[in-house]
This record gives C-alpha cells, structure tokens and sequence, in this order.
C-alpha cells in the first residue's frame, strides 16, 4: 500500500483533507496559478444546477463535493458517494447530511450498481491514487445512464509533469500521472461521445457523454 493510500485510510487525515491538505495539494495542480481552483468553482456550480438526477461520486473522500453535486437535486434526484476509506465515509457522514445524500462503501473496480442507473458519474482528485485506475473509466461507463455523464479530474502528463523523471517521482508516494490522451483514448474505446479535456497546470479535467439507445 503506498504512502497516499495509507493517508487516505487514516481518521486524523480524513479530518484535515478537505479543509487544508486538499486546497493547497488543489492550487498544487496549477504550479502556483488559480485555473485549477477556478475551474473547480465553475464545476461545483454546474453540478449544483437544478435537475432530477441520479449522481455517483467515486472515491467521494469526505464528501468534497456532496453538497454541490446534492443541493439543486428535485424530484426523485439522489447523490451517492462512493469511497473504499472507511474513515473517509465516516468524515463524509458527518459532514454531509441530507434525506437526498447517501455513502456506500466499496470498489470502485467493482461497483456495487446496476448498468445504466445514474445520470452524472464523477471521480475527482482521486483517480491517479486508485490502482490500477483504467478499468475504473469502464465501470463508470458501465452504470453510466444512456445520455448520462462522465467527469473526472486527475493528473495529466504536461509541463513539470511531463519532465524526465516525474512518473518516479511521483509513484515514490502513489501517485500516477495519466498520459494527456489516455483518458480520452479509453473513453473513446468505450464509445463515449462529447469528449472535452482541459488541461490545468499538471491536472485534467474530462468531461464525457455515454451515447443515447
């Protein structure tokens, strides 16, 4: 188990994540520069749009985003938050409260869903700690609902990242940095349509659509 995947599973560093190690590992993305933290501002609002929608949040951590992603949700709109840590379900638990939220434990290589249930699936800032993490773009696709959504954030081989030696440095502590077509790539492998990528410092932001029956 690397350093970052024993982080996640401790009690005391569930209790810091979201309000101090998270931004600053956040604004880490963009070297110093603000469009990771003003891309991410632009995402929690569109999440918190008014709709009916049924919403996973793989590895939902302490539940960063479960507020946004549950507070414009109408009719029978319910948010789950997904996340292996126990620790990291307890913290989210406590934090986030609402009859349209809830938090499953599990692995997000083996979704405990049906094909097609939910119409918004995410998994950000945490796909490149997950190992082995490809195979978990084909179960987001798999319980992702014709017309439904794909969004991740996670590293991208650009700038520093990109330099001789970055891959080493950073699987030192568990980390993977992705390859800027990778994502895309097996995204379009599994049919995904409406494929958008930005790129933020040394993170990404992809955005996808599962193709209508």
């Amino acid at each position: 188990m690397s350093i970052a995947q024993r982080a996640m599973g401790n009690r005391a560093f569930s209790l810091v994540y979201e309000k101090a190690w998270r931004p600053i590992f956040t604004r880490g993305f963009s070297l110093g520069g603000s469009s990771t933290a003003d891309y991410d501002r632009a995402l929690r609002a569109y999440l918190a749009r008014p709709g009916d929608r049924r919403v996973l949040d793989i590895a939902c951590g302490p539940g960063n985003y479960s507020r946004d992603a549950a507070s414009g949700l109408t009719d029978e709109g319910r948010y789950v938050g997904l996340d292996f840590s126990a620790a990291m379900l307890a913290q989210a638990s406590r934090d986030n409260r609402g009859e349209r939220i809830a938090f499953v434990r599990g692995d997000a290589h083996r979704l405990p869903f049906a094909d097609d249930t939910f119409d918004t699936v995410l998994c950000l800032a945490a796909l490149y700690l997950i190992p082995d993490p490809l195979p978990v773009l084909d179960e987001m696709m798999r319980v992702c609902a014709p017309g439904g959504e794909i969004i991740v954030f996670t590293s991208a081989r650009a700038s520093v990242a990109a330099l001789p030696g970055a891959d080493l440095a950073a699987g030192l502590i568990g980390l993977r940095i992705f390859g800027r077509d990778e994502l895309l790539s097996r995204l379009s492998a599994l049919g995904a349509d409406h494929r958008e990528q930005t790129i933020t410092g040394v993170g990404q932001y992809v955005h996808a659509r599962k193709p209508k029956e």
